[in-house]
Protein backbone atom coordinates (compact mmCIF):
# COMPACT_ATOMS: atom_id res chain seq x y z
CA UNK A 1 0.00 0.00 0.00
CA UNK A 2 1.41 3.51 -0.88
CA UNK A 3 1.76 5.91 1.67
CA UNK A 4 0.60 9.57 1.82
CA UNK A 5 3.28 12.18 2.07
CA UNK A 6 3.13 15.43 3.82
CA UNK A 7 5.71 18.36 4.07
CA UNK A 8 5.87 20.00 7.04
CA UNK A 9 8.02 23.14 7.76
CA UNK A 10 11.72 21.69 9.34
CA UNK A 11 11.53 24.32 12.02
CA UNK A 12 9.69 26.80 13.92
CA UNK A 13 6.74 27.47 14.97
CA UNK A 14 4.46 26.18 12.27
CA UNK A 15 6.38 23.10 12.39
CA UNK A 16 5.66 22.52 16.53
CA UNK A 17 2.08 23.39 15.61
CA UNK A 18 1.95 21.15 12.47
CA UNK A 19 3.13 18.21 14.75
CA UNK A 20 0.71 18.90 17.33
CA UNK A 21 -1.93 18.38 14.67
CA UNK A 22 -1.12 15.15 14.00
CA UNK A 23 -0.74 13.58 16.84
CA UNK A 24 -4.50 15.05 17.72
CA UNK A 25 -5.63 12.95 15.09
CA UNK A 26 -4.08 10.19 16.14
CA UNK A 27 -0.81 9.57 14.54
CA UNK A 28 2.26 8.90 15.81
CA UNK A 29 5.23 10.06 14.36
CA UNK A 30 9.05 8.58 14.38
CA UNK A 31 11.22 11.66 14.41
CA UNK A 32 14.37 11.48 15.49
CA UNK A 33 16.82 14.69 15.54
CA UNK A 34 17.74 16.13 11.92
CA UNK A 35 15.94 13.82 10.34
CA UNK A 36 14.40 14.91 7.02
CA UNK A 37 11.61 12.48 6.76
CA UNK A 38 10.13 10.53 9.11
CA UNK A 39 6.87 7.42 8.73
CA UNK A 40 3.85 7.22 11.11
CA UNK A 41 3.30 4.05 12.81
CA UNK A 42 0.01 3.46 12.91
CA UNK A 43 -1.59 5.34 9.61
CA UNK A 44 0.45 5.03 5.35
CA UNK A 45 1.78 8.25 5.97
CA UNK A 46 5.32 10.06 4.77
CA UNK A 47 6.38 13.37 6.78
CA UNK A 48 8.75 15.49 4.87
CA UNK A 49 10.35 18.28 6.88
CA UNK A 50 11.59 21.02 4.06
CA UNK A 51 12.05 25.04 4.17
CA UNK A 52 8.84 26.79 3.97
CA UNK A 53 9.26 28.61 1.05
CA UNK A 54 10.59 25.30 -1.19
CA UNK A 55 7.43 23.65 -0.25
CA UNK A 56 5.05 25.00 -3.13
CA UNK A 57 7.46 23.76 -5.81
CA UNK A 58 7.51 19.84 -3.77
CA UNK A 59 3.81 19.99 -4.60
CA UNK A 60 4.04 21.09 -8.26
CA UNK A 61 6.22 18.15 -9.12
CA UNK A 62 4.09 15.65 -7.20
CA UNK A 63 7.33 14.88 -4.86
CA UNK A 64 5.08 15.49 -2.03
CA UNK A 65 0.88 15.28 -2.02
CA UNK A 66 0.01 17.70 0.87
CA UNK A 67 1.53 20.20 2.78
CA UNK A 68 0.88 22.17 5.81
CA UNK A 69 1.76 25.71 5.46
CA UNK A 70 1.27 29.27 5.48
CA UNK A 71 -1.16 30.97 3.40
CA UNK A 72 1.02 33.85 3.08
CA UNK A 73 3.32 31.43 1.36
CA UNK A 74 1.18 30.03 -0.85
CA UNK A 75 -0.26 33.34 -1.87
CA UNK A 76 3.29 34.50 -2.76
CA UNK A 77 4.92 31.10 -4.17
CA UNK A 78 1.80 29.12 -5.02
CA UNK A 79 -1.28 30.09 -5.96
CA UNK A 80 -1.73 27.88 -8.62
CA UNK A 81 -2.01 24.98 -6.04
CA UNK A 82 -5.28 24.02 -4.03
CA UNK A 83 -6.33 24.44 -0.62
CA UNK A 84 -8.71 21.97 1.29
CA UNK A 85 -8.49 22.49 4.36
CA UNK A 86 -8.02 26.16 6.65
CA UNK A 87 -6.44 25.05 9.95
CA UNK A 88 -7.04 28.10 12.19
CA UNK A 89 -3.39 27.79 13.46
CA UNK A 90 -0.26 30.37 12.70
CA UNK A 91 -2.22 32.97 12.36
CA UNK A 92 -0.29 36.01 11.04
CA UNK A 93 -0.52 39.13 8.89
CA UNK A 94 2.02 40.21 5.87
CA UNK A 95 2.15 43.89 6.60
CA UNK A 96 3.89 47.39 5.31
CA UNK A 97 6.11 49.26 8.35
CA UNK A 98 8.01 52.24 8.59
CA UNK A 99 10.27 53.55 11.28
CA UNK A 100 8.34 55.23 14.21
CA UNK A 101 10.03 58.94 12.75
CA UNK A 102 8.65 58.72 9.33
CA UNK A 103 6.32 60.73 7.98
CA UNK A 104 4.71 58.32 5.94
CA UNK A 105 1.18 57.17 7.33
CA UNK A 106 -0.28 55.54 4.35
CA UNK A 107 0.87 53.20 1.22
CA UNK A 108 0.31 55.96 -0.71
CA UNK A 109 2.90 57.85 0.85
CA UNK A 110 5.51 55.35 -0.28
CA UNK A 111 5.35 56.43 -4.32
CA UNK A 112 9.08 56.05 -5.23
CA UNK A 113 10.06 55.26 -1.97
CA UNK A 114 12.51 51.78 -1.06
CA UNK A 115 10.40 48.67 0.29
CA UNK A 116 12.32 45.82 1.82
CA UNK A 117 10.53 42.65 1.17
CA UNK A 118 10.76 39.02 1.64
CA UNK A 119 7.57 38.78 -0.58
CA UNK A 120 8.28 40.34 -4.10
CA UNK A 121 5.27 39.24 -5.86
CA UNK A 122 2.65 39.67 -3.30
CA UNK A 123 4.24 43.22 -2.73
CA UNK A 124 4.50 43.98 -6.32
CA UNK A 125 1.00 42.90 -6.55
CA UNK A 126 -0.55 44.82 -3.99
CA UNK A 127 1.26 48.35 -5.22
CA UNK A 128 -0.16 47.66 -8.42
CA UNK A 129 -3.72 47.24 -7.60
CA UNK A 130 -3.39 50.35 -5.65
CA UNK A 131 -1.44 52.29 -8.50
CA UNK A 132 1.65 53.13 -6.11
CA UNK A 133 5.10 52.90 -7.72
CA UNK A 134 8.23 51.71 -5.65
CA UNK A 135 11.25 50.15 -5.77
CA UNK A 136 11.74 46.77 -4.25
CA UNK A 137 14.61 45.40 -2.52
CA UNK A 138 14.38 41.59 -1.66
CA UNK A 139 15.79 40.20 1.27
CA UNK A 140 15.57 37.13 2.64
CA UNK A 141 15.82 36.95 6.85
CA UNK A 142 16.10 39.95 9.23
CA UNK A 143 14.20 42.28 6.76
CA UNK A 144 13.15 44.71 9.52
CA UNK A 145 17.24 45.94 9.84
CA UNK A 146 16.18 47.12 6.78
CA UNK A 147 15.24 50.93 7.18
CA UNK A 148 18.03 51.06 10.10
CA UNK A 149 20.54 50.39 7.98
CA UNK A 150 20.09 52.53 5.16
CA UNK A 151 18.95 50.28 2.56
CA UNK A 152 15.12 50.88 2.66
CA UNK A 153 12.33 53.32 3.84
CA UNK A 154 9.98 50.65 4.83
CA UNK A 155 9.61 46.83 5.05
CA UNK A 156 7.07 43.94 4.21
CA UNK A 157 6.91 41.21 6.19
CA UNK A 158 4.83 38.86 8.38
CA UNK A 159 3.64 40.14 11.53
CA UNK A 160 2.43 38.10 14.22
CA UNK A 161 2.67 39.91 17.79
CA UNK A 162 4.38 42.96 16.46
CA UNK A 163 6.97 42.30 18.99
CA UNK A 164 9.72 42.54 16.24
CA UNK A 165 8.19 45.68 15.01
CA UNK A 166 8.60 47.22 18.26
CA UNK A 167 11.99 46.20 19.05
CA UNK A 168 13.15 47.87 15.74
CA UNK A 169 11.10 51.09 16.15
CA UNK A 170 8.80 50.16 13.31
CA UNK A 171 4.87 51.13 12.95
CA UNK A 172 2.94 49.42 10.97
CA UNK A 173 0.97 51.69 8.03
CA UNK A 174 -0.59 48.43 5.75
CA UNK A 175 -2.20 44.98 5.89
CA UNK A 176 -1.96 43.07 2.78
CA UNK A 177 -3.37 39.95 3.93
CA UNK A 178 -3.85 37.61 6.77
CA UNK A 179 -2.96 34.53 6.85
CA UNK A 180 -2.97 31.45 8.62
CA UNK A 181 -1.73 27.82 8.36
CA UNK A 182 -3.82 25.86 5.87
CA UNK A 183 -3.78 22.02 3.86
CA UNK A 184 -2.55 22.73 0.12
CA UNK A 185 -2.52 19.57 -2.08
CA UNK A 186 -0.31 18.44 -5.06
CA UNK A 187 -1.81 18.54 -8.53
CA UNK A 188 -0.21 15.20 -9.08
CA UNK A 189 -1.60 13.84 -6.49
CA UNK A 190 -2.51 9.77 -6.90
CA UNK A 191 -6.09 8.78 -6.62
CA UNK A 192 -5.14 5.89 -4.13
CA UNK A 193 -3.79 9.30 -2.14
CA UNK A 194 -6.62 11.09 -2.48
CA UNK A 195 -8.69 8.43 -0.69
CA UNK A 196 -6.18 8.25 2.02
CA UNK A 197 -6.69 12.16 2.35
CA UNK A 198 -10.03 12.05 2.63
CA UNK A 199 -9.61 10.04 5.94
CA UNK A 200 -6.92 12.55 7.38
CA UNK A 201 -9.01 15.23 6.27
CA UNK A 202 -12.13 13.83 8.10
CA UNK A 203 -9.89 13.10 11.51
CA UNK A 204 -8.83 17.08 11.10
CA UNK A 205 -12.36 18.73 10.59
CA UNK A 206 -13.41 16.28 13.77
CA UNK A 207 -10.33 17.70 15.87
CA UNK A 208 -11.36 21.53 14.38
CA UNK A 209 -14.52 21.46 15.24
CA UNK A 210 -14.02 20.48 18.52
CA UNK A 211 -11.54 23.09 19.06
CA UNK A 212 -13.97 25.79 18.41
CA UNK A 213 -16.89 24.50 20.46
CA UNK A 214 -17.81 23.92 24.09
CA UNK A 215 -19.75 21.13 25.54
CA UNK A 216 -22.62 23.00 27.74
CA UNK A 217 -24.84 21.82 30.75
CA UNK A 218 -27.12 23.27 32.86
CA UNK A 219 -30.60 23.35 34.58
CA UNK A 220 -33.78 25.32 33.51
CA UNK A 221 -37.01 25.64 35.04
CA UNK A 222 -39.50 23.79 32.96
CA UNK A 223 -41.44 27.36 33.11
CA UNK A 224 -38.35 28.40 31.10
CA UNK A 225 -37.50 25.40 28.96
CA UNK A 226 -38.65 26.53 25.44
CA UNK A 227 -36.60 29.80 25.84
CA UNK A 228 -34.09 28.35 27.06
CA UNK A 229 -33.80 25.86 24.77
CA UNK A 230 -34.51 28.35 21.61
CA UNK A 231 -30.50 29.82 22.83
CA UNK A 232 -28.92 26.64 22.31
CA UNK A 233 -28.91 25.30 18.54
CA UNK A 234 -26.62 22.39 19.37
CA UNK A 235 -25.72 20.01 16.49
CA UNK A 236 -29.32 19.36 15.82
CA UNK A 237 -31.11 20.17 19.14
CA UNK A 238 -30.09 20.26 23.14
CA UNK A 239 -30.67 17.08 25.27
CA UNK A 240 -33.69 17.50 27.58
CA UNK A 241 -33.15 14.89 30.80
CA UNK A 242 -35.52 15.59 33.44
CA UNK A 243 -33.86 16.24 37.05
CA UNK A 244 -34.82 14.54 40.10
CA UNK A 245 -35.98 17.95 41.82
CA UNK A 246 -39.59 18.73 40.46
CA UNK A 247 -40.31 20.97 38.15
CA UNK A 248 -36.40 21.23 36.69
CA UNK A 249 -34.56 19.70 33.51
CA UNK A 250 -31.07 19.01 32.37
CA UNK A 251 -29.89 20.35 28.98
CA UNK A 252 -26.96 19.68 27.18
CA UNK A 253 -25.67 21.81 24.11
CA UNK A 254 -22.65 22.41 22.27
CA UNK A 255 -22.03 26.17 21.63
CA UNK A 256 -19.78 27.67 18.95
CA UNK A 257 -16.72 29.36 20.79
CA UNK A 258 -17.01 32.19 19.06
CA UNK A 259 -20.34 32.79 20.56
CA UNK A 260 -19.84 31.59 24.00
CA UNK A 261 -20.32 34.10 26.27
CA UNK A 262 -23.26 35.99 24.42
CA UNK A 263 -25.05 32.55 24.65
CA UNK A 264 -23.90 32.40 28.33
CA UNK A 265 -25.25 35.69 29.53
CA UNK A 266 -28.43 35.12 27.62
CA UNK A 267 -29.23 31.73 29.13
CA UNK A 268 -28.40 33.45 32.64
CA UNK A 269 -30.76 36.27 32.03
CA UNK A 270 -33.45 33.42 30.98
CA UNK A 271 -33.07 31.48 34.09
CA UNK A 272 -30.70 28.98 33.08
CA UNK A 273 -28.00 27.57 36.35
CA UNK A 274 -26.05 25.38 37.32
CA UNK A 275 -24.29 26.03 33.90
CA UNK A 276 -21.03 23.94 33.45
CA UNK A 277 -18.87 24.10 30.78
CA UNK A 278 -16.21 21.36 28.92
CA UNK A 279 -14.32 21.22 25.96
CA UNK A 280 -14.81 19.25 23.56
CA UNK A 281 -11.43 17.26 22.23
CA UNK A 282 -12.90 15.75 18.73
CA UNK A 283 -16.58 16.29 16.94
CA UNK A 284 -17.92 14.02 14.47
CA UNK A 285 -20.91 15.13 12.62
Amino acid sequence: MSKLKIAVQKSGRLNEESMRILKNIGISIDNGKDQLKASARNFPLEVFYLRNGDIPQYLRDGVVDIAIIGENVLIEKGQDLPIVERLGFSKCKVSIAVPKSSKSKSLQDLEGKRIATSYPNTVNHFLKLNKVSADLHVINGSVEIAPNIGLADAICDIVSSGSTLFKNGLKEIETLLKSEAVLAVSPKISNESKTLLDTLQFRIQAVLKGQNSKYVLLNAPNAKLNTIISLLPGMKSPTVLPLAKEGWSSVHSVINGNEFWEVIDALKAAGAQGILVCPIEKMVV
